[in-house]
């Protein structure tokens, strides 16, 4: 079924599409001469008794018209004969439908200004074309002009005071630096050098949302979708990694049976050859998801950013710099589009491997990243750390929160089963609630013992 036929199957058996798309739709916007004609009178039908039309009176008007042969009458009977109540994605139908007519308004734009510009068209001259290309780009089903500051007073004071939908943590002190979890429409990025804990930390949150109920879309274009889940299923199952391969069957079944009681969640994880694909692949991957398994996500995640490619910068030679800020700024897009927070990741600089005081001058290739994302956090990982089992946490960029408040922290990290965790040191004597970073810093660069370090 094509997407006309989709449109045409929505108009007749889905009223809150109707009312939604109906006033910006266009016969002319239809390829298929059935199709414009079955849209012409289910808009007349709808126009004159404001209700949606059956079918069987929409092939009564089609049989009454004089216009059409009885071949012509055939094929319009056939496309009703095809429309199905099988009622598509509502949000994804609506995006859907006003890009298309985007993409149907501005090519039908260029034809008629290629007729003027030829001479083809006597009515008008060369001096329409601007006007009309602008009224093609133009189309939009957002009718939103803008915000009046007086007259929208108090829908202002009811944003103020609305709980905002955000997907929490189960670890506190990002919970705190959050102010609750990650909203939507937002990019969120973590930073750190090679194995630190990029994918350990993603795992880690997806398998957390998972818990929670929430649909997951895990993209991987480092490691095979196997590996993923593996470390998935270490987090959830508490297994450690090492041993899932001697684990027996019968008790793998029943743990894996015993989670999906827990949760109606759904966790995919879709796989992508480094540097191969960019958003307009994610977009479609979200589209087959919809249509196909009727799932829409509730968080993505990205593993990671700069191994992905970029849609604008397709086959161009352009510098480091541009193209990760490119691929940083076209994910931050998806995640409005998709309306989910997404979280990512980025390797840090040579100079920041292995450092206990990453910063923003380490963000690898781009340090445009950081003007994109909503949450930047550098992950930092010491002997000392290790021997302790932590890893400390550096807020870079923090748009939620004040990013000076809990500026650094430890979270408790056990490799062999890819979890984080609390811990209680992190709160007691581990967090900068406005320490001099000097004196931090020097503090987490000496050779005493973690549980030396106070903070007076």
């Amino acid at each position: 079924m094509n997407l006309e036929v989709t449109i045409l199957s929505n108009l007749v058996y889905s009223e809150k599409y109707t009312r939604k798309v109906l006033p910006f739709l266009k016969s002319e916007y239809f390829t298929a001469r059935e199709h414009k004609i079955i849209f012409l009178e289910i808009h007349e039908y709808v126009s004159q008794y404001d209700a949606l039309p059956s079918l069987n009176a929409l092939g009564i008007e089609c049989q009454e018209r004089t216009d059409l042969t009885e071949e012509q009458f055939k094929d319009v009977i056939g496309v009703l004969n095809v429309l199905s109540d099988d009622i598509s994605d509502h949000d994804w139908l609506l995006d859907a439908t006003e890009k298309w007519c985007q993409e149907r308004a501005i090519y039908l734009s260029l034809m008629e200004s290629v007729k003027i510009a030829d001479g083809q068209d006597s009515k008008k001259d060369k001096g329409a074309i601007p006007q009309i290309l602008s009224e093609a780009l133009g189309v939009s089903f957002d009718q939103h002009v803008g915000h009046d500051y007086v007259s929208d007073a108090e829908a202002r004071y009811d944003f103020y005071h609305r709980k905002e939908d955000k997907i929490p943590f189960d670890l506190s002190l990002f919970n705190k630096i959050t102010k609750g979890g990650l909203p939507n429409k937002t990019l969120n990025i973590a930073l750190a050098g090679t194995g630190v804990g990029k994918s350990l930390f993603m795992c880690h949150c997806a398998a957390s949302a998972l818990l929670q109920g929430k649909n997951v879309l895990y993209i991987t274009l480092e490691m095979a979708e196997e590996k993923i889940a593996e470390r998935i299923d270490a987090n959830l199952l508490n297994i450690p990694i090492q041993k899932l391969s001697d684990f027996p069957k019968v008790m793998f079944e029943k743990k894996i049976a015993n989670l999906s009681k827990k949760t109606q969640g759904k966790l995919i994880i879709k796989e992508y050859p480094t540097a191969s694909a960019h958003v307009g692949h994610f977009k479609s991957l979200l589209n087959d998801l919809a249509l196909k398994r009727s799932i829409r996500p509730d968080i993505i995640f990205v593993d990671y950013l700069n191994i992905c490619a970029s849609q604008r910068y397709k086959g161009s030679i352009v510098n480091s710099y541009t193209y990760v800020k490119a691929i940083a700024e076209e994910l931050r897009g998806l995640a409005v589009e998709a309306n989910v927070p997404i979280i990512s990741a980025t390797q840090t600089t040579r100079s920041g491997y292995g450092s206990s005081d990453v910063d923003l001058t380490d963000t690898s290739e781009s340090f445009g990243l950081p003007a994109t994302a909503d949450l930047m956090f550098a992950l930092i990982s010491t002997e000392e750390l290790e021997g302790l089992g932590q890893i400390m946490v550096k807020q870079l960029k923090n748009r939620y929160n004040d990013p000076t408040s809990y500026k650094r922290f430890c979270i408790g990290i056990d490799r062999s089963k890819m979890r984080l965790y609390d811990i209680e040191e992190s709160q007691k004597d581990l967090v900068d609630a406005g320490q001099p970073e000097t004196d931090l810093v020097q503090k987490f660069k000496s050779k005493k013992t973690f549980q030396d370090l106070k903070y007076d």
